[in-house]
């Protein structure tokens, strides 16, 4: 059996979905459906249990087992940036993940978990996976960091393999249910189709309008990663997943809007909008992940650029069969 928690959510449900593909569905999925509408996420995937988390919590702190485990993938957490009380995003984020580690050691399971490339901060240091880029700016990406701060901290006792990925910004299948969290892509989509029109940011931090930049991964990318550690449980450390390359918001926007066009939408355009004020200061205009530790570690698989990867999520979202 594989264990993934926050299996109803964006990367969590696609994982699911990469596992099917191999025709596995040994899979127990661990989440939170107070959100009932993440079961959509669910409905075409097969797996063959499933367990609230806090019920799942308790078995774990209990030191229960689940028979043979092959592997957990935890992405289950609090991923909201805008969520500001502290207790809360530390035992749900920090104290889980780290029961859960010590579950894992102890039961002899390897353990692959989301961090996040919001540890960075601005990121004017780089994006390295190394003490000196990190500065978090917000309680989420505290959280993230701590924890991995803590197995780095505990490192030379793991005797199973622990991977963490930090994920730069994700688009694809199954990330509706975020709403505002949801990517740039799903967003400039919505617009386009219903107004004819895709919204960006004016120019700040000295870019143009448009061009402030970002490292946008397509999720099957980010799923491909995963099973390929999945099959290499030698390998452990903490890594960036994107693309190596930062792509401007106007190159999504104008992917988005080639696409409606091939598929009746007779119009499309740009337009800018003012650069929010409670923004300044607190807004990346650039990422880009240096996935060199993923290269160097025996990762060789391309990853998709905006202009292959979002015409194949749009076909996705709006039912379009090759």
């Amino acid at each position: 059996m594989i264990v993934i928690t926050g299996g109803a959510g964006f990367i969590g449900s696609n994982i699911v979905a990469g596992l099917n593909r191999r025709g596995y569905s040994d899979i127990l999925v661990v989440d939170h459906l107070k959100n009932g509408k993440k079961m959509l996420n669910l409905a075409d995937l097969d797996f063959v249990d499933y367990l609230e988390r806090d019920a799942f919590i308790d078995r774990v702190s209990r030191g229960d087992a689940f028979g043979k485990v092959e592997a957990l993938f935890h992405l289950g957490a609090c991923s909201s940036t805008t969520e500001w009380d502290g207790q809360f995003m530390m035992r749900n984020n920090f104290d889980y993940s780290k029961t859960l580690l010590h579950w894992c050691q102890a039961h002899r399971v390897p353990f692959l978990y989301a961090s996040s490339a919001s540890v960075y901060g601005m990121g004017d240091k780089g994006f390295k996976e190394q003490r000196s880029t990190e500065r978090p700016l917000n309680m989420y990406a505290f959280s993230k960091f701590q924890f991995d701060q803590y197995l780095r901290h505990h490192q030379t006792q793991l005797t199973q393999q622990v991977v963490g990925l930090r994920y730069f910004n994700v688009y694809g299948p199954h990330e509706s249910h975020k709403g505002t969290m949801s990517s740039t892509v799903f967003h400039f989509s919505r617009q386009v189709a219903s107004e004819g029109v895709a919204n960006l940011f004016c120019g700040t931090d000295g870019y143009g309008d448009g061009e402030q930049q970002r490292d946008f991964v397509f999720v099957e990318d980010c799923v491909d990663v995963n099973l390929w550690f999945l099959d290499h449980p030698d390998k452990s450390g903490i890594f960036n997943v994107g693309t190596g390359r930062a792509q401007s918001f106007n190159d999504v926007a104008n992917a988005v809007i080639a696409w409606h066009q091939q598929h009746g939408t007779p119009n499309g355009e740009i337009s800018y909008i003012p650069f929010p004020e409670h923004l300044r200061g607190a807004y990346q205009s650039y990422t880009c992940a240096d996935i060199s530790a993923l290269r160097q570690i025996g990762y060789s698989r391309p990853f998709q650029p905006v202009e292959s990867g979002v015409p194949r999520y749009l076909d996705q979202l709006n039912g379009v069969v090759d």
